[in-house]
């Protein structure tokens, strides 16, 4: 009756031997995920979300800039808004940039949820999110007044995270 009972490891390590072989497949050795720190950011043309002017994503020139890719449909967005919206209030510039988005849908979010971006540009086919060499939403770089991407942060901005990232522009 408990004849099965010896079949139990091997089914884990089975199991787990599944789960490895299932990551490495999917995962591309190719993709550095700091790849674009210390190089120029991309320069693009996208169309602006009122208007759909085609608008730069950055100016030569300006100071340090935060170039934030989110989405309406992306959970973890919406968990760093309020971050966000802080660094709004404390003056620091940010570009959003709605990536794989539909701009309704992206006005709406910012509507519910506050606008704190200087510039919302979309990204519908997700080319600029190539370019930048984007992971997964949200991802915020640090663009310096050069033009050089400084850093990149993955995943939702924290206070602590939103903070190394600002000294690193000085």
């Amino acid at each position: 009756m408990k004849r099965w009972l010896a079949f139990v490891p091997l089914l884990i390590l089975l199991a787990l031997a599944g789960l490895f072989a299932g990551y490495a497949l999917k995962r591309d050795p190719r993709v550095q995920p700091q790849a674009l720190v210390g190089k120029p950011a991309p320069a693009l043309l996208l169309p602006e979300l009122t208007s759909g002017t085609p608008t730069a994503i950055r100016t030569p020139g300006e100071g340090p800039i935060l170039v934030n890719f989110f989405a309406s449909w992306c959970a973890p967005c919406e968990v760093e808004h309020p971050q966000l919206m802080a660094l709004k209030a404390q003056g620091v510039k940010v570009i959003g940039i709605a990536y794989k988005d539909a701009p309704a849908n992206t006005q709406a979010f910012l509507t519910r949820l506050g606008d704190p971006f200087a510039l919302k540009i979309i990204d519908r086919d997700g080319r600029a999110g190539l370019e930048f060499g984007v992971t997964g939403v949200p991802e915020t770089y640090l663009v310096g007044s050069d033009g050089v991407i400084i850093a990149k942060h993955t995943g939702p901005l924290t206070p602590d995270a939103a903070e190394d990232l600002l000294k690193k522009a000085k």
